[in-house]
């Protein structure tokens, strides 16, 4: 088949030629329709009478002015504003752009006011999701602080493991979410926040707290520990470290209960270097060196793939990394 003179631009109308309908028209309609800013000038100009006074209204120079009337002239190709010494007096053309330029803009500001109630309600609440230790030991400084930018947004906090963090995003049950696991969970986005380091402690009197060298990797897998449950960052990254994991001597579901374990003398664990600063500085708990595994990993904020933080959340992004 050929193609018409002018070719179509998928949507009925052709560039430089006629429409379906017949009609005369050249390029798209942005094209063809004048900006907000043009209509704002000309509707000043209907109502002050001066081209001077308009442009003083809208902060631009007579120059600047003069050039955006031409320019709306030549796109709509009729004569808008009889230009003299007395003032700028509107065409009959240009008395009836006017009037249509009235209702555009009263449009435009309609928009703009609805666009803005979304915004407001957007902004008016931050739902958060974050796993344990960055939920713990993190999120109350950093929420203190969106508190002083923004002290009308309500904050709600899910607390759980990195696992239900992802499926509390991908629900759309959170903003945004932290995460401390191995990975970034499928059908989400990161940015690393920060860097955490795990480490075994046991209470004082352990075997392993009195050994002069460190444990090896190999025990440390073989051997029952107090750990959080599965589908915990904790104890992701420890599993992927160590190849694997014996069964857990207990299985806790929060940070805070796997540290009282510990402190009791129950059995050893292996714990974010973030939660347990207060209990090795008081030596209810002690440090054990492992040789030949690393347990350092990244603490990431996580959102659902191409979706990128917004509003409150966005602030909140930001505060993370100051």
């Amino acid at each position: 088949m050929g193609s018409s003179a002018g070719g179509t631009n998928g949507t009925g109308d052709t560039e430089g030629g006629q429409d379906v309908r017949g009609r005369h028209v050249t390029g798209s309609l942005a094209h063809r329709v004048p900006d907000l800013g043009a209509l704002q000038l000309l509707l000043a100009v209907a109502r002050l009478g001066s081209l001077g006074g308009a442009a003083r209204e809208l902060g631009i120079t007579q120059p600047a002015a003069s050039s955006r009337v031409r320019s709306m002239e030549r796109q709509l190709g009729v004569a808008l504003v009889d230009r003299s010494p007395r003032g700028s007096r509107l065409t009959d053309a240009g008395a009836l752009v006017t009037d249509w330029a009235r209702r555009i803009v009263e449009a435009a500001e309609a928009f703009d006011a609805g666009a803005q109630a979304l915004r407001d309600r957007r902004d008016s609440r931050l739902r958060v999701a974050a796993s344990m230790t960055i939920a713990e030991y993190l999120l109350p400084g950093w929420l203190v602080a969106l508190r002083s930018q923004l002290p009308d947004t309500a904050v709600s906090l899910l607390a759980g493991n990195s696992t239900a963090v992802a499926e509390r995003l991908l629900a759309g049950e959170a903003d945004l979410g932290f995460v401390e696991g191995v990975s970034v969970p499928t059908g989400l986005d990161s940015a690393v926040i920060a860097h955490d380091r795990l480490i075994v402690v046991a209470a004082p009197g352990h075997p392993w707290t009195r050994r002069r060298r460190p444990i090896e990797a190999a025990e440390l897998a073989a051997t029952p520990l107090i750990l959080r449950e599965k589908g915990s960052g904790t104890r992701q990254v420890l599993d992927a470290a160590l190849g694997g994991l014996a069964r857990p001597l207990i299985e806790l579901s929060s940070t805070t209960a796997v540290k009282a374990a510990a402190v009791s003398g129950a059995g050893p664990s292996v714990l974010s270097e973030l939660a347990v600063g207060e209990e090795l500085s008081t030596r209810r708990l002690v440090s054990v060196p492992v040789a030949d595994v690393a347990l350092a990993r990244d603490l990431r904020a996580v959102w659902p793939t191409g979706h990128r933080p917004t509003g409150p959340a966005r602030r909140l992004l930001s505060l993370t990394r100051a």
